[in-house]
């Protein structure tokens, strides 16, 4: 029977031992079961890796079935918003806090790759969000975000002006440090933080919350995964300088007065998981939630 994958590209974090080790040990185990291992060409040379052909990001989204990320969520979001183009299969090794994302022990990962890499996974889609700037009616920048996109001041906290449109319908007008567009998967990151709802994979939907509003009656609020989110910035927001981060990793640099459109990418992240994975059971061990009673 053939096995679903034959290339397989390792993803790792930077300048991190316990990264590095886990990368040298699965790049030996996968080279002796016969794949062909690519290595990101900045942790091949980290590790001193002679025998893997060091390539970039876009070449393992291009050549690879499936991409092995060693590192914390922020690693897996960084390799994500390059590889969903491809949609090529990712899973996660965790190496760095919570792992949302990234959620094989490290310690065990002979084991649950072992039937991944046999066949015995579980898939699911999580969308990205693009994010444009727009100035007097020409696109500025764009990227994308796996976790979310958020407008905020250039100078830490720091009150703006902005309208919010759901699908060119006008819904509020907000003086705030801010505004966090999250998808599901970003719902547990900067959107938890501040105050912002769960929503789980499956959802079809986006959270917006305010940060730090004016007005003590704005609340977070859920909106169809589908709508074009625009966000006004006032002309005469007293600060000169905005910005659009995404995922806390690109930044895009805006003014008052820019247009700023937020909606669904095209692409999204093919996440796979070992069979038995369960989203709750997630949620429960790194939110310290309580285990069953009966």
């Amino acid at each position: 029977m053939q096995k679903p994958f034959s290339t397989i590209g390792l993803i790792g974090k930077p300048r991190h031992e316990g990264a590095n080790q886990t990368l040298a040990q699965l790049f030996y185990w996968l080279d002796k079961q016969g794949f062909e291992v690519l290595i990101e060409k900045g942790i091949a040379k980290e590790l001193g890796c002679t025998k893997a052909e060091a390539v970039d990001l876009q070449d393992i989204g291009k050549r690879c079935d499936l991409a092995i990320v060693v590192g914390g969520d922020g690693n897996m979001l960084g390799a994500a918003r390059v590889l969903a183009r491809f949609d090529i299969a990712v899973i996660g090794v965790n190496r760095g806090n919570l792992g949302f994302l990234t959620d094989i022990d490290p310690d065990e990962y002979e084991t649950s790759l072992k039937k991944v890499l046999d066949g015995e996974y579980e898939t699911e889609r999580r969308y990205l969000l693009r994010t444009e700037v727009h100035r007097h009616g020409e696109l500025k920048s764009h990227n994308v975000a796996v976790n979310e996109a958020v407008l905020h001041a250039g100078k830490v906290a720091h009150m703006i002006d902005f309208e919010v449109y759901i699908d060119g319908k006008f819904m509020y007008s907000q003086r705030a440090d801010g505004m966090i567009v999250a998808t599901p998967t970003g719902s547990t990151a900067y959107s938890l933080s501040a105050g912002g709802a769960i929503l789980t994979p499956n959802l079809n939907a986006n959270i917006l919350v305010p940060m730090f509003p004016h007005t003590l009656s704005c609340r977070p609020i859920v909106v169809d995964g589908d709508s074009e989110i625009t966000l006004r910035a006032s002309c005469n927001s007293t600060s000169p300088e905005l910005e659009i981060s995404c995922d806390s990793q690109v930044t895009l640099a805006c003014l008052p007065g820019d247009e700023i459109r937020i909606y669904k990418s095209p692409y999204n992240l093919r996440l796979i998981h070992p069979k038995g994975y369960n989203y709750f059971e997630v949620l429960r061990s790194k939110l310290d939630w309580g285990s069953k009673l009966f």
